[in-house]
């Protein structure tokens, strides 16, 4: 049987990829409860001066699926013009934009799962596009570290 977490990253972050790897995950485990997680989680993206474009349950299918939880999200987000300029000029990024998180109960603590940005440079190799996959790869770090240190 899958687990939440390979149901959750097959469906919604590496949908769109043939081969990933460990390399091309970010996780983080938090000990806050779930509610408290997701609220720090939109705020540090906020703060990063991202926008978010969408909140989605993903409970609903996993519950389909046999698991019974009301905690499992995807959160979307963005620099609106980053996206649009980096799709306008390469539309085979738009199966992995706008970039996410997928945050999760697990017991008592909440997972956060995110795809590298890294590996975009897989489909988009230019030297300026290489830049900015870095820089949100850091935000997403730096994002992730707020969510597992708050308290």
């Amino acid at each position: 049987m899958k687990t939440v977490m390979s149901i959750i990253l097959s469906c919604l972050l590496w949908a769109p990829l043939a081969h990933a790897s460990e390399h091309d995950v970010l996780m983080i485990r938090s000990s806050l409860p779930f509610p408290e997680a997701m609220s720090n989680l939109q705020n540090s993206i906020i703060e990063h001066q991202y926008t978010l474009s969408r909140v989605q349950r993903v409970d609903i299918g996993l519950e389909k699926a046999g698991y019974k939880t009301d905690r499992y999200r995807v959160v979307f987000f963005g620099k609106q013009e980053e996206l649009k300029l980096i799709t306008d000029a390469y539309p085979q990024m738009g199966a992995y934009l706008p970039l996410k998180f997928a945050i999760f109960a697990e017991e008592d603590e909440t997972m956060l799962v995110a795809l590298n940005p890294l590996h975009f440079q897989q489909i988009v190799d230019t030297p300026e596009y290489n830049v900015l996959f870095k820089r949100w790869a850091s935000d997403i770090k730096s994002i992730m570290r707020d969510v597992r240190v708050a308290e």
